[in-house]
């Protein structure tokens, strides 16, 4: 997690030097553990239970879930944005128009369509989105990302972007192959076609 300005540690967490010089809090305990406790977990799986290779692997992905919304959220979080408020901005930021329906946002971002209207209301009370009535549709209100958004967004990015999403330890072309294997997960899970 990027730490704004602030050098040291806290309790807890290690500073932990990521790409491009960021200074990333790791949310590990303070010392780090001698030995790897999902590791160990499987290894007692293995022993009590059976074949253990898919319990490893999601508790490794549970693990680093952790590990990277929490770094998503430090980045994000002198901005003034979640994760999911950041995501819609740069969802409308892509937008052909500079807007989009509200609809097509929930269905772009796989969100209910409460949920997308929530981060709309507060993107739109923070005057970094603005809601638009459709041209042609009056029951489609389209959303629409203001200047203040745009200034918003871009200095939301540069904080995740040299964050590297919180994504350490891996090379580009590792960080590829495990996008690789977890789209074939969602796409047998039926994510999307």
């Amino acid at each position: 997690m990027i730490r704004g300005g602030r050098r040291g540690s806290r309790p807890g967490y290690r500073p932990v030097r990521a790409r491009y010089g960021a200074t990333v809090i790791s949310r590990a305990p303070s010392p780090a553990l001698p030995f790897d406790p999902i590791a160990k977990a499987a290894q007692t799986w293995a022993e009590r239970i059976g074949p253990n290779t898919a319990m490893a692997a999601v508790t490794n992905i549970m693990r680093v879930q952790q590990i990277l919304q929490a770094s998503v959220d430090d980045a994000l979080r002198p901005h003034g944005l979640s994760f999911a408020r950041y995501e819609a901005l740069v969802l409308l930021s892509f937008s052909r128009r500079g807007s989009l329906p509200m609809r097509m946002m929930g269905d772009r971002l796989q969100l209910h369509p409460t949920s997308i209207t929530n981060i709309v209301d507060r993107l739109e009370a923070d005057g970094l989105a603005r809601r638009l009535p459709h041209p042609s549709d009056r029951r489609t209100t389209l959303v629409e990302l203001t200047p203040d958004g745009r200034d918003r967004l871009t200095g939301a990015t540069e904080a995740v972007t040299t964050a590297n999403f919180g994504l350490l330890g891996l090379t580009d072309d590792e960080a590829t192959d495990l996008s690789t294997l977890l789209t074939k997960v969602r796409r047998a899970a039926g994510d999307f076609a």
